[in-house]
Order: C-alpha cells, then sequence, then structure tokens
C-alpha cells in the first residue's frame, strides 16, 4: 500500500513538473516569436528577476512584502468575520426552523451576487480605508461557511438532540456541544472554499479601493506598463493562495485522523 501510494505521489509530481515545462517551454517560445511586443510579455526569468527585486526595492511606496502583509491583513479580517458570523448563524438556522426561515429568503437573495459587485458600495461607503476590501472579502467568504455548516449541522441525528435536551441542554449548549463537533468535518470543507473565494475577492477589491496591497501594485504596474511588476503580483497571488489552501488541507486531515481515533 505504501509503495503503491509513493508511485502515485511520483506519478503526480512528474505531471507537475511536466506541465510546469512546458507552459515555460510556450511562454519562452511566445517570446522568442515575439507574439507580441517584448514590453506586454517578458520572458519568464525577466519577471523572476523584478519578482526578487520588489522584495527589496519599493514600489508605489512599498516593498513586495508590505503589500502582501497589506493584503492578508484585510484577507484575514474578511476571512475570520466570515466565520465569527457564518458558523453561529449556521448552527442556529439548522437548531431552529424560525431562524432558518427568517434568514434563508434574505440569505438567497445575496449569496448569488458576486463580491465584486459590492465593490462600488464599498468605495462609496469605506473609501480607500480598510473596510472596503474587508466588505467584499466577507461577501466573498461568507456564504460557503454558512451553507457548509448549515448542511453539516441539518443531518446530526435528532436523538442526540433529543437526548441533550431531555439533560436540560439549552439552545447554547446543544450548539456547541452537539452540532458543532459533529459538523467540523462539513465546516472545514467549507472552509477551504471560501478562503478561495475570499482571497479572489480581496485582489479585485484592491483593484479598485485599496491604496496598497498586491492588487493595488498591479494596477500601479498596468497604468505605467510594466507588465513584469503585474505579472510578478500574480505570482504573488498564486503563491500566497495555494499557502493558505495547503494550510486548510492539513487542518483538515488533522479533523479527520482525529475523528477516527
Amino acid at each position: 500500500m505504501m509503495n503503491r501510494d509513493f508511485l502515485n505521489r511520483q506519478e503526480v509530481m512528474m505531471y507537475s513538473v511536466l506541465g510546469i515545462a512546458l507552459f515555460l517551454s510556450v511562454w519562452y517560445g511566445a517570446v522568442a516569436l515575439e507574439v507580441t511586443p517584448k514590453q506586454f510579455l517578458p520572458s519568464p526569468h525577466e519577471v523572476l528577476i523584478k519578482l526578487s527585486s520588489l522584495l527589496t526595492q519599493p514600489f508605489s511606496g512599498f516593498t513586495l512584502l508590505a503589500h502582501i502583509a497589506s493584503s492578508f491583513q484585510r484577507f484575514l479580517y474578511g476571512f475570520l468575520l466570515a466565520i465569527c458570523i457564518g458558523i453561529p448563524l449556521g448552527l442556529l438556522m439548522a437548531l431552529s426552523k424560525n431562524t432558518d426561515r427568517l434568514i434563508t429568503p434574505f440569505f438567497e437573495s445575496i449569496r448569488f451576487v458576486a463580491p465584486i459587485a459590492w465593490v462600488p458600495f464599498a468605495a462609496l461607503w469605506f473609501g480607500t480605508g480598510i473596510g472596503g476590501p474587508v466588505l467584499v472579502i466577507f461577501m466573498g467568504a461568507f456564504p460557503p461557511v454558512l451553507i457548509n455548516t448549515y448542511r453539516g449541522a441539518i443531518h446530526v441525528d435528532k436523538k442526540f438532540i433529543e437526548a441533550a435536551q431531555m439533560l436540560g441542554a439549552g439552545r447554547l449548549r446543544l450548539m456547541v456541544e452537539v452540532l458543532f463537533p459533529a459538523a467540523i468535518p462539513s465546516i472545514v470543507a467549507g472552509l477551504r472554499i471560501s478562503a478561495g473565494l475570499g482571497w479572489q475577492s480581496l485582489i479585485g477589491a484592491e483593484l479598485i479601493v485599496a491604496s496598497s496591497g498586491v492588487g493595488y501594485m498591479m494596477v500601479k504596474g498596468q497604468a505605467s506598463i510594466q507588465t513584469d511588476i503585474v505579472m510578478s503580483g500574480m505570482i504573488a497571488i498564486g503563491i500566497i493562495g495555494l499557502t493558505i489552501d495547503i494550510g486548510l488541507r492539513m487542518i483538515e486531515k488533522l479533523v479527520s485522523k482525529y475523528r477516527e481515533n
């Protein structure tokens, strides 16, 4: 079994390396053939050189690491806000039919609105302050948290709820001690989706309503026709997003192992 898993990992790694090599080959080929002017399509090594220089040389007032820190701070605020509201509300909706009936129509009417559609309101309400991007991130991250929490809690066996009620458990204890533990796998799965949508929403917001951050840096790079800076920002966005997802996947595996034991 271990050998099979090892071979599978080797095969995945091999195809990943081949995919990256193919992508870089096409990129270098397009540059060599001058498909577009070099100003609009720099070579991979030129982008990497620019990326490394941005780590120490400020652009639009900050180094790349400072822009990343600013973006991640906004993401963290919006993501944590979505968790703090989405999880308790999802548990309460699963426990109380009246709450479910009250919240569902409003929630269903806003969850299909793209997070980027909130940018004009964010700009009007908060300007370029931190509140605007946090609002946009929240609107992207909140629906998956609420939906997955609700779906995980609604399928809890009614016998456990009834037994806890017979022992005198109130609504809060039912949510914390019965529904929440049972819904954890679904909640963690929802957090991965939520984090991805929240991070994407952040970059969209920073393109319009921010004065720092990776998205803001990319806008300034585009305005000055510095494609290597725009591409450097894209690479940073991808790496950070992947890191966030890997961290949540590790948490998901730990939760699964804990529940199996």
